[in-house]
């Protein structure tokens, strides 16, 4: 009878695992960056300067009981009026600097920088 050669197998089980790992170690990053928030609260954003990566959706949140609203300054994004503890969210997936206010108050003023 002849002897089995079991080493020639490891390298390939041995890169396999290592994919797997490094498929779900992915997967993990992209889930665990993939959600931010901005607070309006007492007539301004909170960050003022948020900066998130590329696929995130960011959320934002209305504390005032004023209503506001989220508008691009370019017109890639915007919401209608949000009252008090209303949301607008918008997921980003292109990089860019989007510059912000509020189109009932425009001192209200913020950017997000996607990277």
């Amino acid at each position: 009878m002849k002897p089995r050669n079991t080493t020639a197998r490891w390298p390939w089980r041995a890169a396999i695992v290592a994919g797997l790992a490094l498929a779900a170690l992915t997967a993990a990053h992209a889930s665990a960056a993939s959600s931010a928030a901005v607070d309006i609260n007492e007539f301004k954003f909170a960050p003022a300067v948020l900066t998130v990566p590329v696929g995130t959706t960011v959320t934002w949140i209305n504390h005032d009981e004023e209503p506001h609203t989220v508008t691009s300054a370019t017109g890639a994004f915007g919401s209608t009026g949000l009252s008090n503890e209303e949301t607008f969210a918008q997921t980003f997936t292109r990089p860019g600097t989007y510059a912000y206010f509020c189109a009932l108050h425009p001192h209200m003023k913020a950017t997000l920088i996607v990277k």
